[in-house]
């Protein structure tokens, strides 16, 4: 493959190392993040997922190493849901403009700020709950609600911290679903998550992280028995159901069985 045809890193970690009070969260990561690709990283809890995320959108300092991001590159971060105070008194529309600097959110939005917002909520499927209280909405609209947000000033890089987190298998789908729309359109995604079967198996590339990357590849390749044994510490069983890992905790024979018959008749 010449130069021409490698894809554009967007963001470039360098042995990168991030800690909080002398506790090291990341630890000597070395990764790209290119023009087109769509990332899922997971770990345990407290394996750096989130760190890094801050790291590559620059609000954590690294200790060591560095990040390089492509010159004026544009990024958008979703937070988990979890974080969000669901009672502030703030519309749908109102919460997807609150993103602009000019004058602070709370100024008169122009024509321009209105019409791109109403263009963002109908991509998203959200213009007939503009008016709406966040809160009212349902699980499924309030995650697109805070994408919307993200892609209001059209990012380049959209960054995701475990978008399906907490959420039911429709909704999961749904996120799923929409988020490989905008990558087909041309946005670079990464985010991170705790759903290996529901999310993490279906992109085309994941990255393993226990503070240290453990391994990066397709999910083929990187959602093997070894690699997450490694990666969280306990026995996992994967088989392949559909052309797709399903990984299963270990312990769990009966269902592995069922799969197992699925695949073989």
């Amino acid at each position: 493959m010449n130069a021409l045809a490698i894809p554009q890193a967007l963001i470039e970690c360098h042995e990168l190392t991030c800690a909080y009070d002398g506790a090291v969260a990341v630890d000597d990561v070395s990764m790209a993040v290119r023009r087109g690709d769509f990332v899922g990283v997971v770990g345990p809890s407290g394996s750096g997922k989130t760190t890094l995320l801050k790291a590559i959108l620059g609000s954590v300092q690294p200790a060591s190493g560095h990040v390089h991001r492509t010159q004026n590159l544009k990024m958008a971060y979703v937070p988990q849901v979890e974080s969000v105070d669901w009672n502030f008194p703030v519309t749908v529309l109102e919460t997807v403009v609150m993103t602009r600097t000019r004058n602070g959110w709370w100024s008169r939005m122009t024509k321009e700020e209105r019409d791109q917002a109403e263009r963002v909520l109908r991509r998203l499927g959200l213009v007939d709950v503009s008016a709406r209280h966040i809160r009212e909405l349902s699980g499924g609209q309030q995650q697109r609600v805070f994408i919307a947000r993200a892609l209001f000033h059209r990012p380049e890089l959209l960054v995701l911290d475990e978008p399906t987190s907490g959420v039911d298998v429709r909704t999961r789908h749904e996120v799923l679903h929409l988020l490989a729309d905008l990558h087909d359109e041309g946005l670079s995604i990464v985010l991170t998550t705790h759903d290996l079967n529901g999310l993490a198996a279906h992109l085309p590339r994941v990255v393993c992280i226990n503070r240290r990357i453990v391994a990066d590849g397709s999910p083929r390749e990187v959602l093997t028995p070894a690699v997450l044994e490694q990666t969280y510490g306990a026995a996992m069983e994967v088989l392949i159901h559909g052309g797709m890992p399903v990984v299963l905790e270990s312990g769990a024979d009966h269902v592995a069985r069922r799969l197992s018959k699925l695949t073989t008749s």
